[in-house]
Parts: structure tokens; sequence; C-alpha cells
């Protein structure tokens, strides 16, 4: 009987989180969620959620003995956790700063590390590192969440070349506009117009290309793909833009 596939999920509790563990659970594969809330009792019955706070190093450990408990390999890792703070630069403070970069960039770093024996162990593997299109083209009042997804790009081509030789894929996601409770908060920054949460959807989604914004699914099917050693088995060290055609326009059109 051929073993299933298992994969760990961070930030499994969020929108795009939630839409990534149920996609995996109904392509068969086993589930590792990891995330600070609480997902409710509807995580996959022959998977593993780990309540735990990824920004915290000495947490990290602790839940890779909970992994190793529960699997002895990995066949992907999608570091999918992040936290935005979105206020000016100047007013960034430096504990905020620290806070940002700790949960979305220093945590792949660390939970890479404790996950490369798992990956190497299956024998092939995949990690999908979610950045954001903050990554290529940004806004005001967000530069600390923007340096931190530059940063998980350039390190998603760093580990690429690195792992080759394992045969472990690395490759990012850099998802535009997404209706998750993370957009709603971001919402108001005031890089849209509109007086209720709704309007301001509106008015974002046309800044799109194709006129809307993303639903979770969409950016968990396109996370799927770069897992699947079959369907992007030639692919790594790469960033797949899933933004509705957003960065594809000038601003000045």
């Amino acid at each position: 009987m051929e073993r299933k596939r298992v994969v760990l999920i961070t930030g499994a509790a969020g929108g795009i989180g939630r839409a990534t563990v149920n996609l995996f659970a109904e392509q068969g594969w086993r589930v590792i969620g990891v995330d600070r809330s609480a997902f409710g009792e509807s995580f996959p019955v022959n998977g593993l959620f780990i309540q735990s706070d990824i920004a915290q190093g000495g947490q990290m450990q602790s839940i890779f003995e909970q992994v190793r408990n529960f699997t002895a390999v990995l066949d992907a890792v999608i570091h999918n956790a992040a936290l935005q703070i979105a206020k000016p630069f100047l007013d960034t403070t430096i504990e905020e700063w620290d806070e940002v970069m700790a949960s979305n960039l220093r945590s792949v770093f660390l939970g890479t590390k404790l996950a490369y024996p798992f990956l190497k162990a299956a024998g092939s593997g995949a990690i999908v590192n979610v950045s954001s299109v903050h990554a290529v083209a940004t806004s005001a009042n967000i530069s600390a969440y923007a340096a931190s997804k530059g940063g998980l790009l350039a390190l998603t081509r760093a580990m690429a070349i690195e792992f080759a030789p394992d045969n472990i894929r690395v490759n990012a996601i850099l998802p535009g506009a997404v209706d998750t409770p993370m957009l709603r908060a971001g919402l108001q920054r005031g890089h849209v117009s509109g007086g209720t949460i709704e309007e301001r959807l509106e008015s974002l989604a046309r800044k799109t290309v194709n006129g809307r914004v993303g639903q979770p699914i969409e950016i968990a099917r396109a996370i799927y793909f770069l897992a699947d050693n079959e369907q992007s088995s030639f692919m790594t060290g790469q960033a797949l833009i899933v933004d509705g055609g957003a960065t594809a326009r000038l601003s000045t059109e």
C-alpha cells in the first residue's frame, strides 16, 4: 500500500491556511497544521494541529518534537504564517520591525532547518514559501511587511540552490489581494477609497486586471501545484505571482 504524503502548513488557521489545509486533505495528504490561533474542530481527522507561535524560536523546537511523534517524513512544507503591521515607516518601532521579521522571515529560516531531516528522509520534497506581491511592488505604510516578503524571495532562491542535491525543490508564491482577515484589516491603510470595508474591497477589486479580489482557495490551488512533485517537478527557485494581474499593469496607466 502506497504511503500517504505528509505536509506541514504554518498559519493554518488563517484565510489562505484553512483553504490550503482542506485542499491537501481532499487530495489524500496527511496534514500537520501550525498556528498561534486555535483552528477549531474541523481540522482533518487523520492530521495533527499544533497551536504554537513560530515567531518564538524556543517554541519551534517543541513543534518539531510533536511532528517527530507524528511522522518520520515530510513531503512538503508550506511556510504560510505571516504578520502584517501597517503603519508609516517613521512610526514603525524597532520592536514592531523585529516582530514582523521574526514571524515572516526568521521563522522560515529556522523552520526549514528543523524540517530538512524530514524532507530528506522522504527522498524528495518541496518547500513553498508564501511571499507577497509586496516583494515586487508595494505601497505606503507597509514597509516592514514588504521588506520581510522581499527577503523571503531571496531566501527562496538561496534555499533552492542548496537543497537541489537532496531533490528538495523550493519555490515562492506571491499572492495579491485575497479576501482574508489580514486583507480586510489592512484596508485601513488608506490606499483604497471607500467608507465601509465592502466599499474598500470593491475599490481594491477595480484595481486588478480581472476586476476582483482573489479567494483563498485560488491561492491554495497554486500552493498545491508548487508542492506536488508531479505538477511542478521542473520548477525550483521561482516566484509565482497570483494577483489577478495587478502587477502587470502600469500604475501610471
